[in-house]
């Protein structure tokens, strides 16, 4: 196993947050993993290391629970045939005690049952004695394993509570059974109804978990449904179609109308609208012609066409943007550790104070103070289960990542989720953040011996091994002026500068004005043109030649329709917005205008860019980069939260934190509006069940017995208990319905 591979596991038997922390210490104490999450909401265990998957299941296995390996990238079918499984298994386990307990408690209350102490009633009650054994054996059995295996490991968590509430239930029932008139009459009372409605409540409420939980993964399940089993190759001038596993990269792929496309590609013929809202969120249909790149899981609406396959299977960008949800949704904000540290100590505190409760009763209670004694005790037990503490924060993240999946927002990092909802100040590039990035070389001027063609061809000669999105501009009007590159040697790329080389062994230099003056050349002859240049707002290209400037290349690129609207709401929310630019003042001033920014920084290098936001970290500001070139990279993994726009370079998206998939700047102010939900959300989820905990316990205890004569019962704790974490469950899933359409929740 690589260190940079990511293993993940399907884990069973992990009962609530005490369970996922001994898990997470297990697994982070053994030798050769670097990193390991466990998410109760999914069940999931996410491994970084050096091991083997054996190794790791062998380390979850003693730890006390059960795990297999997640071989795909497609593990929800799986996991919902297992939920399934696991829905109807608990539902049985909860309707078998009821057949038995239903009646036992009716006849209860209208005084139908025999006594505790003539030999009828003894029989009567010892059927029912073996029957609530049964019944427990059979619907508390994962209970009962589960606080044993965490016995064995020097553990307590949910399980070590339910066994010993509903077997100490068991036992004081068969304990008054046996010594029947050897006890005080008030305390000839059996608690085997409850010792089964406790059981019927958990169960029954872990089933409805399981049913509610699905729906937190719908907008992954959509993902990975988007994806058709079959795709139309076209091979020796027949149609064929073949599973999704047997497209290899060059194959060519016909669409035709209403079909959803099966791999990333190229059109090569024909044309067609495809909707794409499935992946940017962009609810307008693309138009695809020759050249176009087309993705999977994209909805071809009208037209045919044939393209090529360029990524297939795993490599889809679809494929990436499923993954990645599945990995942020892993994640653990930082307020979510709290909750793990609280959890870790909370059950062994549970197991002292129902002890201590126990012995007030004992000692200072009213008679039957036996009864009262083991009735508080167990009750504390029982509503003290933290399930919903280990639900509360990653419920809210499973659902917010996936909603900002469908939305066009691609969370790479879920742990920065906490941080982008306290971002006080955002920085944007310019170049294909603020403008569009598909800037067109609008004007060529020669000087000195150059003609036009020539510094046009020169140029594109120099930036064909360039990836920045200037250099696609210069090539595609070389190519559109049939000019062909000509030859580079010793090329190298000035990072936030431009680019060198030999050309028929001349030296060669394109880049922008900073790059001219860095390397001392003459620019005498050409600051009269520059200055017009950058009076029209053009971005400026200069073509030097052995030390010489032979001509400027003007390049347009307009601003996005969107971005002044998207700017104008971050401002509006108090947030400060800059731009960052290695652009020339000129035509940094024209777009900013454009844009309404008022504080923006041109020809900034990428170190200029890093030194700038370390400043405003220092000053206290929590900072947003969005960018989409190799240059923003640095600033990217400086910045608090790094936001890739999804058309950039590589590098760029692997520096960030979020991905725009659609490159409408509007996703960042939606990604803080969800940001501060998500937040939100689980603030209320772990303000709620630390609250529940601090007043179900004491109300337990026997808080308003001397005032009201009140106590709790066992199975209205069993009931309250399930009910938080179904609480925690619904108020997670209100993120899926969060509006992030245009300005936050209008």
């Amino acid at each position: 196993m690589k260190k940079d591979q990511v293993l993940r596991f399907s884990i069973q038997g992990l009962r609530c947050a005490g369970c996922v922390n001994s898990l997470e210490n297990a697994l982070q104490k053994s030798e050769g993993i670097v990193a390991a999450t466990v998410n109760y909401a999914e069940h999931v265990a996410t491994v970084q290391g050096y091991v083997s998957p054996e190794e790791i299941i062998m380390v979850i296995v003693e730890a006390g629970y059960e795990a297999a390996l997640i071989v795909d990238n497609d593990p929800l079918d799986n996991r919902a045939e297992q939920e399934q499984h696991d829905y109807r298994e608990l539902v049985d386990k909860a309707v078998m005690p009821a057949i038995f307990a239903l009646p036992l408690m009716l006849y209860g209350q209208v005084n139908g049952l025999p006594d505790m102490v003539s030999w009828s009633g003894r029989f009567f009650w010892l059927f029912i004695a073996l029957m609530t054994l049964v019944c427990l054996i059979y619907s508390g059995k994962h209970f009962y394993l589960g606080a044993y295996r965490s016995w064995q490991h020097r553990q307590a968590n949910m399980d070590t509570l339910v066994a010993l509430g509903t077997g100490s239930s068991w036992l004081y029932s068969v304990a008054v059974l046996i010594l029947g008139e050897k006890l005080p009459h008030l305390g000839q009372h059996a608690y085997f109804e409850a010792a089964l409605f406790i059981l019927i409540f958990l169960n029954l409420g872990s089933a409805i978990e399981i049913r509610a939980r699905g729906k937190t993964s719908s907008a992954i399940r959509k993902l990975i449904n988007l994806q058709p089993k079959t795709a139309r190759l076209v091979r020796d001038g027949l149609e064929l179609d073949v599973a999704i596993a047997d497209v290899l990269v060059g194959d060519l792929v016909r669409v035709r109308p209403g079909e959803k496309l099966a791999v990333d590609g190229s059109v090569i013929s024909g044309l067609g609208i495809v909707d794409e809202s499935m992946l940017t969120g962009e609810a307008i249909p693309v138009e695809k012609n020759v050249g176009a790149t087309v993705k999977a899981g994209t909805l071809n609406i009208q037209g045919s066409f044939l393209y090529q396959a360029d990524r297939v299977g795993q490599e889809t960008l679809l494929a990436q943007v499923v993954e990645t949800v599945l990995q942020a949704q892993s994640a653990k904000p930082a307020i979510a550790r709290l909750a793990d540290k609280v959890a870790a100590i909370f059950v062994p505190v549970v197991v002292v104070i129902a002890m201590g409760v126990f012995g007030v009763w004992f000692y200072f209670g009213p008679q039957p103070a036996l009864g009262y004694a083991f009735v508080t005790a167990m009750t504390v037990l029982v509503i003290a289960c933290p399930c919903a503490l280990g639900l509360a924060t990653p419920i809210s993240v499973m659902v917010a990542v996936g909603r900002a999946a469908q939305a066009g927002i691609l969370i790479r990092n879920g742990e920065v989720l906490q941080t982008v909802g306290q971002v006080s100040c955002v920085i944007f590039d310019k170049t294909g953040t603020i403008t569009e990035g598909k800037p067109e070389v609008v004007a060529v001027k020669a000087l000195n011996h150059f003609s036009t063609e020539h510094v046009l061809q020169w140029a594109a000669s120099l930036e064909v091994g360039s990836e920045h999105v200037l250099a696609t501009s210069v090539l595609r009007a070389a190519k559109d002026k049939n000019l062909a590159p000509l030859a580079v040697t010793d090329f190298q790329m000035r990072l936030g500068l431009g680019v060198t080389g030999l050309i028929d062994g001349q030296q060669a230099v394109l880049g922008n004005q900073a790059l001219i003056e860095d390397l001392g050349l003459n620019m005498d002859t050409s600051k009269e043109v520059l200055q017009q240049s950058y009076a029209e707002g053009y971005t400026v290209m200069i073509l030097a030649v052995n030390a010489e400037v032979v001509g400027i290349l003007g390049v347009s690129d307009p601003v996005k329709v969107d971005s002044a609207k998207a700017i104008q709401q971050l401002q509006a929310l108090g947030i400060r917005v800059m731009m960052l630019t290695g652009d020339h003042d000129n035509t940094a001033r024209a777009i900013a205008d454009k844009v309404a920014i008022d504080d923006f920084r041109a020809q900034c290098l990428p170190g200029d860019k890093l030194a700038i936001i370390e400043a405003l970290q220092a000053g206290g500001e929590v900072v947003a980069m969005v960018g989409d070139g190799i240059n923003d990279a640095p600033a990217l993994m400086q910045a608090d939260v790094g936001v890739a726009v999804g058309s950039g370079a590589d590098i760029a998206i692997e520096s960030a934190d979020f991905i725009i998939l659609q490159g409408s700047l509007l996703k960042m102010n939606q990604a803080i509006t969800l940001s501060k939900a998500a937040l939100m959300n689980i603030k209320q989820n772990l303000w709620g069940a630390f609250i529940y905990n601090a007043l179900s316990i004491p109300v337990a205890a026997g808080l308003f017995y001397p005032a009201f004569g009140f106590l709790l019962s066992p199975i209205i704790a069993s009931a309250a208990m399930a009910l938080s974490s179904l609480t925690v469950v619904a108020n997670a899933n209100r993120l899926r319905w969060v509006n992030l359409t245009d300005q936050n929740n209008d």
